[in-house]
Protein backbone atom coordinates (compact mmCIF):
# COMPACT_ATOMS: atom_id res chain seq x y z
CA UNK A 1 0.00 0.00 0.00
CA UNK A 2 2.81 2.41 0.87
CA UNK A 3 4.57 1.58 -2.37
CA UNK A 4 1.41 2.46 -4.33
CA UNK A 5 1.07 5.78 -2.48
CA UNK A 6 4.66 6.75 -3.27
CA UNK A 7 4.14 5.76 -6.90
CA UNK A 8 0.96 7.87 -7.15
CA UNK A 9 2.71 10.90 -5.70
CA UNK A 10 5.85 10.65 -7.80
CA UNK A 11 6.12 13.10 -10.69
CA UNK A 12 5.24 11.85 -14.16
CA UNK A 13 7.84 13.33 -16.48
CA UNK A 14 6.71 13.97 -20.02
CA UNK A 15 8.44 15.47 -23.03
CA UNK A 16 6.75 18.49 -24.64
CA UNK A 17 7.67 20.12 -27.93
CA UNK A 18 8.27 23.78 -27.14
CA UNK A 19 10.61 25.78 -29.40
CA UNK A 20 10.66 25.19 -33.14
CA UNK A 21 13.88 25.44 -35.15
CA UNK A 22 13.47 29.08 -36.35
CA UNK A 23 12.80 30.23 -32.77
CA UNK A 24 15.92 28.48 -31.52
CA UNK A 25 18.04 29.87 -34.34
CA UNK A 26 16.77 33.37 -33.58
CA UNK A 27 17.72 32.99 -29.93
CA UNK A 28 21.32 31.91 -30.56
CA UNK A 29 21.95 34.34 -33.42
CA UNK A 30 20.55 37.10 -31.23
CA UNK A 31 22.82 36.06 -28.37
CA UNK A 32 25.93 36.23 -30.58
CA UNK A 33 24.85 39.60 -32.01
CA UNK A 34 24.23 41.01 -28.52
CA UNK A 35 27.63 39.84 -27.29
CA UNK A 36 29.30 41.39 -30.32
CA UNK A 37 27.39 44.65 -29.92
CA UNK A 38 28.14 44.89 -26.20
CA UNK A 39 31.86 44.22 -26.69
CA UNK A 40 32.30 46.65 -29.57
CA UNK A 41 29.95 49.19 -27.98
CA UNK A 42 31.99 49.30 -24.79
CA UNK A 43 35.16 49.72 -26.87
CA UNK A 44 33.60 52.63 -28.79
CA UNK A 45 32.53 54.30 -25.55
CA UNK A 46 36.09 53.97 -24.23
CA UNK A 47 37.94 54.82 -27.45
CA UNK A 48 40.07 57.53 -25.81
CA UNK A 49 41.14 55.28 -22.95
CA UNK A 50 42.04 52.61 -25.51
CA UNK A 51 44.03 55.12 -27.53
CA UNK A 52 42.21 54.39 -30.79
CA UNK A 53 43.11 56.41 -33.87
CA UNK A 54 40.41 57.89 -36.08
CA UNK A 55 40.81 54.98 -38.48
CA UNK A 56 40.67 52.46 -35.65
CA UNK A 57 37.51 54.00 -34.27
CA UNK A 58 35.85 53.95 -37.69
CA UNK A 59 36.81 50.28 -38.11
CA UNK A 60 35.39 49.48 -34.67
CA UNK A 61 32.15 51.30 -35.50
CA UNK A 62 32.00 49.39 -38.77
CA UNK A 63 32.18 46.08 -36.91
CA UNK A 64 29.64 47.33 -34.35
CA UNK A 65 27.16 48.39 -37.03
CA UNK A 66 27.66 45.08 -38.86
CA UNK A 67 26.55 43.23 -35.73
CA UNK A 68 23.60 45.64 -35.63
CA UNK A 69 22.56 44.68 -39.15
CA UNK A 70 22.67 41.00 -38.20
CA UNK A 71 20.44 41.72 -35.23
CA UNK A 72 18.06 43.83 -37.34
CA UNK A 73 17.54 41.08 -39.92
CA UNK A 74 17.24 38.45 -37.20
CA UNK A 75 14.69 40.49 -35.24
CA UNK A 76 12.65 41.30 -38.35
CA UNK A 77 12.48 37.59 -39.14
CA UNK A 78 11.41 36.82 -35.55
CA UNK A 79 8.60 39.35 -35.78
CA UNK A 80 7.37 37.62 -38.94
CA UNK A 81 7.71 34.19 -37.36
CA UNK A 82 5.56 35.36 -34.46
CA UNK A 83 2.64 35.28 -36.93
CA UNK A 84 3.36 31.90 -38.55
CA UNK A 85 5.43 29.88 -36.07
CA UNK A 86 4.17 27.22 -33.69
CA UNK A 87 1.80 28.20 -30.90
CA UNK A 88 4.60 28.93 -28.43
CA UNK A 89 6.43 31.22 -30.87
CA UNK A 90 3.42 33.41 -31.67
CA UNK A 91 2.58 36.85 -30.35
CA UNK A 92 -0.26 35.51 -28.23
CA UNK A 93 2.22 33.39 -26.27
CA UNK A 94 4.89 36.12 -26.14
CA UNK A 95 3.18 39.36 -25.19
CA UNK A 96 1.57 40.01 -21.80
CA UNK A 97 -2.12 40.73 -21.86
CA UNK A 98 -5.22 39.15 -23.24
CA UNK A 99 -8.22 37.58 -21.48
CA UNK A 100 -7.29 36.18 -18.10
CA UNK A 101 -3.67 37.30 -18.22
CA UNK A 102 -3.66 39.14 -14.87
CA UNK A 103 -5.32 36.18 -13.17
CA UNK A 104 -2.73 33.81 -14.65
CA UNK A 105 0.07 36.15 -13.54
CA UNK A 106 -1.24 36.16 -9.97
CA UNK A 107 -1.71 32.39 -10.01
CA UNK A 108 1.83 31.88 -11.25
CA UNK A 109 3.28 34.23 -8.61
CA UNK A 110 1.31 32.48 -5.85
CA UNK A 111 2.42 29.04 -7.03
CA UNK A 112 6.06 30.17 -7.29
CA UNK A 113 6.03 31.52 -3.74
CA UNK A 114 4.30 28.38 -2.47
CA UNK A 115 7.26 26.24 -3.56
CA UNK A 116 5.26 24.34 -6.17
CA UNK A 117 5.38 26.62 -9.21
CA UNK A 118 3.20 26.06 -12.22
CA UNK A 119 4.93 24.72 -15.29
CA UNK A 120 4.64 26.01 -18.85
CA UNK A 121 5.72 24.65 -22.20
CA UNK A 122 6.14 28.20 -23.52
CA UNK A 123 6.90 31.34 -21.55
CA UNK A 124 5.28 31.71 -18.13
CA UNK A 125 3.23 34.90 -17.50
CA UNK A 126 6.12 36.70 -15.79
CA UNK A 127 8.61 35.76 -18.50
CA UNK A 128 6.28 37.25 -21.12
CA UNK A 129 6.80 40.66 -19.51
CA UNK A 130 10.58 40.24 -19.61
CA UNK A 131 10.59 39.06 -23.23
CA UNK A 132 8.43 42.00 -24.29
CA UNK A 133 10.78 44.46 -22.57
CA UNK A 134 13.75 42.86 -24.33
CA UNK A 135 12.01 43.16 -27.71
CA UNK A 136 11.13 46.79 -27.00
CA UNK A 137 14.64 47.80 -25.91
CA UNK A 138 16.30 45.96 -28.79
CA UNK A 139 13.93 47.71 -31.22
CA UNK A 140 14.85 51.11 -29.75
CA UNK A 141 18.53 50.24 -30.06
CA UNK A 142 18.13 49.20 -33.68
CA UNK A 143 16.25 52.34 -34.75
CA UNK A 144 18.61 54.72 -32.97
CA UNK A 145 21.62 52.68 -34.06
CA UNK A 146 20.63 52.87 -37.73
CA UNK A 147 20.33 56.65 -37.44
CA UNK A 148 23.74 56.90 -35.77
CA UNK A 149 25.26 54.59 -38.40
CA UNK A 150 23.96 57.01 -41.01
CA UNK A 151 25.59 59.98 -39.29
CA UNK A 152 28.93 58.25 -38.55
CA UNK A 153 29.47 55.92 -41.51
CA UNK A 154 26.85 57.18 -43.99
CA UNK A 155 25.49 53.64 -44.20
CA UNK A 156 21.89 52.78 -45.21
CA UNK A 157 19.07 53.25 -44.67
CA UNK A 158 19.69 56.89 -43.64
CA UNK A 159 23.31 57.41 -44.67
CA UNK A 160 22.67 58.92 -48.10
CA UNK A 161 20.32 61.49 -46.58
CA UNK A 162 22.93 62.54 -44.01
CA UNK A 163 25.65 62.65 -46.67
CA UNK A 164 23.46 65.00 -48.70
CA UNK A 165 22.99 67.15 -45.60
CA UNK A 166 26.69 67.63 -44.85
CA UNK A 167 28.14 67.66 -48.38
CA UNK A 168 29.57 71.03 -49.42
CA UNK A 169 27.87 72.79 -52.35
CA UNK A 170 28.77 71.10 -55.61
CA UNK A 171 30.13 67.97 -53.90
CA UNK A 172 28.59 64.60 -54.77
CA UNK A 173 27.24 63.09 -51.51
CA UNK A 174 28.46 59.69 -52.72
CA UNK A 175 32.08 60.76 -52.22
CA UNK A 176 31.57 61.87 -48.60
CA UNK A 177 33.60 59.55 -46.37
CA UNK A 178 33.49 59.01 -42.59
CA UNK A 179 36.29 60.72 -40.71
CA UNK A 180 37.28 62.82 -43.74
CA UNK A 181 36.64 66.58 -43.70
CA UNK A 182 37.21 67.09 -47.43
CA UNK A 183 33.99 68.02 -49.20
CA UNK A 184 32.15 68.69 -45.93
CA UNK A 185 30.19 71.86 -45.19
CA UNK A 186 31.27 72.67 -41.63
CA UNK A 187 28.06 74.48 -40.66
CA UNK A 188 25.88 71.69 -42.04
CA UNK A 189 28.04 69.07 -40.32
CA UNK A 190 27.68 70.88 -36.99
CA UNK A 191 23.90 71.02 -37.46
CA UNK A 192 23.82 67.31 -38.26
CA UNK A 193 25.81 66.47 -35.14
CA UNK A 194 23.44 68.58 -33.04
CA UNK A 195 20.51 66.67 -34.56
CA UNK A 196 22.02 63.31 -33.68
CA UNK A 197 23.08 64.23 -30.13
CA UNK A 198 19.80 63.32 -28.36
CA UNK A 199 19.56 60.13 -30.44
CA UNK A 200 23.02 59.12 -29.21
CA UNK A 201 21.93 59.80 -25.63
CA UNK A 202 18.89 57.54 -26.03
CA UNK A 203 21.07 54.86 -27.64
CA UNK A 204 23.65 54.98 -24.85
CA UNK A 205 21.05 55.01 -22.07
CA UNK A 206 19.11 52.11 -23.61
CA UNK A 207 22.38 50.22 -24.02
CA UNK A 208 22.96 50.13 -20.27
CA UNK A 209 19.34 49.29 -19.51
CA UNK A 210 19.53 46.45 -22.04
CA UNK A 211 22.74 45.10 -20.47
CA UNK A 212 21.05 45.07 -17.06
CA UNK A 213 17.95 43.40 -18.46
CA UNK A 214 20.03 40.72 -20.22
CA UNK A 215 21.76 39.91 -16.92
CA UNK A 216 18.35 39.70 -15.20
CA UNK A 217 17.09 37.50 -18.03
CA UNK A 218 19.94 35.03 -17.54
CA UNK A 219 19.42 35.09 -13.76
CA UNK A 220 15.68 34.47 -14.21
CA UNK A 221 16.37 31.47 -16.45
CA UNK A 222 18.74 29.97 -13.89
CA UNK A 223 16.33 30.57 -10.98
CA UNK A 224 13.37 29.18 -12.91
CA UNK A 225 15.38 26.15 -14.01
CA UNK A 226 16.39 25.40 -10.41
CA UNK A 227 12.97 26.14 -8.89
CA UNK A 228 10.65 24.68 -11.52
CA UNK A 229 12.74 22.27 -13.54
CA UNK A 230 11.58 21.82 -17.10
CA UNK A 231 15.02 21.75 -18.75
CA UNK A 232 14.60 25.37 -19.85
CA UNK A 233 18.20 25.83 -20.93
CA UNK A 234 18.54 22.60 -22.88
CA UNK A 235 15.17 23.26 -24.53
CA UNK A 236 16.81 26.08 -26.50
CA UNK A 237 19.08 23.43 -28.02
CA UNK A 238 16.67 20.52 -28.40
CA UNK A 239 13.32 22.29 -28.66
CA UNK A 240 11.89 19.99 -25.98
CA UNK A 241 10.96 20.57 -22.36
CA UNK A 242 10.66 17.77 -19.82
CA UNK A 243 7.94 18.65 -17.32
CA UNK A 244 6.83 16.78 -14.21
CA UNK A 245 3.26 18.11 -14.16
CA UNK A 246 0.62 19.03 -16.70
CA UNK A 247 1.67 22.44 -18.12
CA UNK A 248 -0.72 25.35 -17.72
CA UNK A 249 -0.47 26.21 -21.43
CA UNK A 250 -0.96 22.66 -22.72
CA UNK A 251 -3.25 22.30 -25.71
Amino acid sequence: MRRRERSDQSPEYRVHLAWDVPTRLFHWINLLAVLGLVATGLAVLNDEALGLSTGGKILLKTVHVSFGYVMAVNLAWRFVWAFIGNRYARWKALLPGGPGYLASLRAYADSFLSGEPQQFVGHNPLARIGISLLFLLVSVQLVTGLVIAGTDLYWPPFGHWFAQWVAAPGVDPAVVQPGVSDGIDEAAYAAMRAFRAPIVEVHDFTFWILVILVVLHVAAVVITELHEGGSITSAMFTGRKILSRRPEDAS
